[in-house]
């Protein structure tokens, strides 16, 4: 304050002092009172405002610390929800949150999937209000609070865990999702009311999987127990861990039996080793499985053939774990293979080797060291035979086969080997150490056990043989079973000349001698009219009718009986006299078809490359078709598939010049030459013939069936006609006829016989002829059938 301003002050407290008529002393003594008060009020005030001041500071410092808290908790709530809803995002279990009364306070993401509910829209409502439908493994209904929400009665309980099966929405029960439901009690934080905290973990895949695992392994256990063929599981020592009825059954045990019997223990002790490597090489990884056919011993000591199948399994880790193991019975099929073999090796009728055995037995025989002096070969064949066939029967003439067989078998004695060539033509070839003793000793027997008749039903027939013999020596044998047998034939030809009933020895005069002579007869036969033609009938396979026949050539020889083109056409050919034995048969069938009152029946004709490339078959077919008038199509040329493979131009012409004058083509002996699809590309084909090797193995031979539709199907898409010969049953016939092959002959339907007589080829059916020249079907007499004459 300034120096005027104070003595203004003090003017006016001076006259304020004297208005009031005080002494200046006593003025002075209140106001010092007065400032006293003054100056505590004015202390306690000051002091109450710094205290409430200190107080605000306090209240500030600590609404800050609680709002840095209250921040941190919500950053720390955020970090956590954060963190919740990322670890809800990855598990596969979902979290429901269910207060005690049942309202949902929490559900996460995947709970909500489970439940087949909207997240944001469940929070807040009861559980009685959500659409879940939860049932049982039985598939009742069950309450949705009661499953995941407070039960009564149960506080303090911590995991409660059921499965439960959640049907969503436009479901049935039957596809309802199972899920695994665990409660438990969790308490709240600041002493609010406990939650009911449920996890839901869906294991309908896992159930899945689980029930595909135990319906697989019933599966497998029930095909196991019920499969026809024995079954085991075997454990790396290679001893039984289970074993089905089947194999039980197949080895007279029971199941309980061979649990832990070593599987090497079953088979007999030769094949042991075998069978140890085998398994040794699937535990070595060298093969994955193995199959071996080998013999089993029964519990009676009975053996078994059996296949055994056997392959490894490992486990995920690829270590070798178990085996799995079949045994089949093959005894059946054994013995059907080895009956199959025996007849593909024998003779129906007599049960003696055939021809092919016979030359396997002979070319084996020939080719041992010492031979010379060991062995010999005797031909056998029974004179006035053909007479007995057609004055008793062939049912007849067959008996006296047998009895012939029997007493060859008899007269050789287990000191070699009996065959039968065909017809009555019979083959023994003797092993001895003393052959020349003992083929002599042989043949007397044998004519001594023809000695006396054959009795026939009530009749006694006589039988006697011709016999010829050739001795194993260095020349015959250096030409091997070929050259045994053509000297044994030889010498039985010397023996029929002789005056029959005899026995002669082969030398080396009879090798030219019977072959010039055989020629010379031959030549003779084609001028005096011995040589005959016979016909084989061929049917429609549909239904047996005889649509046509096969003509084939016979040589009637004066003294050797019928002869059948295996005893004379290599000559022939050797000779030049195929063609001249072609126009003959052109002629035969010409004037055959000509006389036949049915004009829808057809002959074939059996042509070689031979009888082709000169043109005088050709010729002479042709003219004889035009001088008779015939119909294209009556004569049929079948070639043979095996004789085109050095064909010629020549040959090729000749059959385009047939095949144009309306006389089909036929390919012969269809699928056993060199290159059939060629010629049925290159040459006027019309049909095929299947050979009847193919025809003897259906229907038990897989492989035959296989190759006879095969051709079967070739032929019909190239439109072909289809020929089946050699057919011997009616199943071979039906087998044929199914897949496709139209027509058949053999001796089912009968053999070649003499030109069948006007009266039984009356009842020819009226059908036309094919427009394509190909041969149309007609009723006709069926020829008798004679199971004893195989070559055609």
């Amino acid at each position: 304050m300034s120096a005027a301003a104070l003595g203004t002050g003090e003017v006016v407290a001076s006259s304020w002092a004297a208005s009031r008529g005080g002494s200046w002393l006593e003025a002075d003594g209140v106001l010092s009172a007065a400032d006293s008060t003054v100056g505590l009020v004015s202390l306690g005030i000051a002091v109450v405002a710094i205290a409430a001041l200190v107080w605000v500071l306090v209240l500030l410092a600590r609404q800050r610390r609680e709002v840095r808290r209250a921040n941190d908790l919500l950053a720390l709530s955020r970090e956590l929800r954060h963190r919740y809803d990322a670890l809800q995002a990855v598990t596969k279990e979902g979290v429901l949150v269910v207060s005690l009364s049942g309202t949902v306070l929490d559900i996460s993401d995947r709970a909500a999937a489970i439940l087949g509910v909207e997240q944001d829209a469940t929070v807040g409502k009861h559980l009685t209000d959500l659409a879940v439908v939860l049932v049982n493994e039985q598939g009742l209904s069950m309450n949705p609070a009661a499953v995941l929400g407070y039960r009564t009665g149960r506080a303090g309980y911590t995991v409660d865990s059921q499965l439960v099966g959640v049907a969503l929405p436009g479901t049935q029960g039957s596809q309802a999702r199972m899920v695994q439901v665990a409660s438990q009690l969790v308490a709240a934080a600041d002493g609010d009311a406990p939650a009911v905290l449920t996890t839901l973990v869906d294991v309908t895949g896992s159930r899945q999987v689980e029930a595909a695992l135990s319906r697989s392994e019933m599966q497998f256990r029930v095909a196991m127990e019920n499969a026809p063929i024995g079954m085991a599981l075997v454990d790396l020592d290679w001893h039984v861990v289970e074993a089905n009825s089947a194999l039980a059954e197949l080895l007279g045990t029971t199941v309980e039996a061979l649990r832990g019997y070593p599987m090497e223990a079953l088979s007999t002790p030769d094949s042991r080793a075998s069978e140890r490597l085998e398994v040794d090489r699937l535990l070595g990884g060298g093969q994955h499985r193995f199959s071996l056919e080998k013999r089993y011993q029964r519990a009676d000591d009975h053996l078994v053939w059996v296949v055994l199948d056997a392959a490894l399994v490992r486990s995920p880790s690829g270590e070798p774990d178990h085996f799995v193991v079949q045994v089949r019975d093959s005894t059946e099929s054994r013995l059907q293979a080895e009956m199959l073999t025996h007849r593909a090796m024998h003779d129906p009728l007599t049960g003696l080797a055939n021809r092919t055995l016979l030359q396997e037995v002979l070319q084996s025989v020939v080719e041992q060291p010492g031979v010379v002096d060991r062995v010999a070969v005797l031909a056998c064949d029974l004179d006035g035979f053909k007479e007995i066939n057609d004055r008793y029967g062939h049912a007849a003439g067959d008996e006296v086969l047998v009895h012939v067989a029997g007493v060859l078998r008899a007269a050789t004695a287990r000191r070699g080997t009996v065959a039968r060539l065909g017809g009555d033509e019979f083959v023994v070839v003797v092993q001895d150490v003393d052959g020349p003793k003992a083929v002599f000793e042989v043949a007397a027997a044998i004519h001594a056990g023809l000695a006396e008749p054959v009795r026939v039903a009530r009749r006694r027939l006589p039988v006697a043989a011709s016999i010829g013999i050739a001795l194993a020596d260095p020349e015959t044998v250096q030409g091997g079973a070929p050259t045994l047998l053509a000297a044994a034939d030889a010498a039985l030809y010397k023996a029929k000349s002789a005056g029959r009933g005899r026995t002669e020895v082969y030398d080396q005069s009879m090798a030219k001698s019977s072959s010039v002579e055989l020629l010379r007869e031959l030549t003779e036969a084609l001028a005096s009219g011995e040589l005959v033609v016979h016909y084989q009938p061929i049917v429609d396979l549909a239904d047996g009718r005889v649509v046509g026949y096969e003509a084939l050539i016979r040589w009637q020889h004066p003294y050797r009986g019928l002869l059948l083109p295996a005893a004379f056409l290599s000559l022939a050919q050797e000779a030049g006299l195929a063609v001249p034995l072609g126009q003959f048969v052109a002629t035969k069938v010409a004037e055959f078809v000509a006389s036949s009152p049915d004009r829808t029946t057809w002959v074939s004709v059996n042509v070689s490359a031979d009888q082709l490339g000169d043109g005088e078959f050709a010729t002479t077919l042709l003219a004889e078709i035009s001088r008779h008038r015939l119909m294209a199509g009556r004569i049929v040329v079948e070639l043979t598939e095996s004789s085109l493979v050095a064909s010629g131009t020549r040959i090729r012409h000749e059959l385009t010049q047939l095949s144009a004058a309306g006389v089909p083509i036929l390919l012969d002996d269809f699928g056993t030459g060199v290159s059939p699809l060629s010629y049925l590309r290159d040459l006027p084909v019309a049909g095929v013939k299947l050979d009847m090797s193919f025809t003897s193995g259906i229907p038990d031979d897989p492989t035959a069936g296989k190759v006879v539709r095969a051709l079967g199907a070739l032929a019909r898409e190239l439109a072909m006609v289809t020929i089946a010969e050699g057919i011997e049953h009616a199943e071979q016939a039906e087998y044929l006829h199914r897949n496709g092959w139209r027509y058949g002959q053999g001796w089912l339907y009968g053999g070649a016989q003499p030109a069948p007589t006007t009266g039984a080829a009356t009842h020819a059916s009226s059908a036309g002829a094919v427009p394509d020249g190909r041969p149309a079907p007609a009723r006709v007499a069926t020829p008798a059938v004679h199971p004893g004459d195989t070559t055609r």
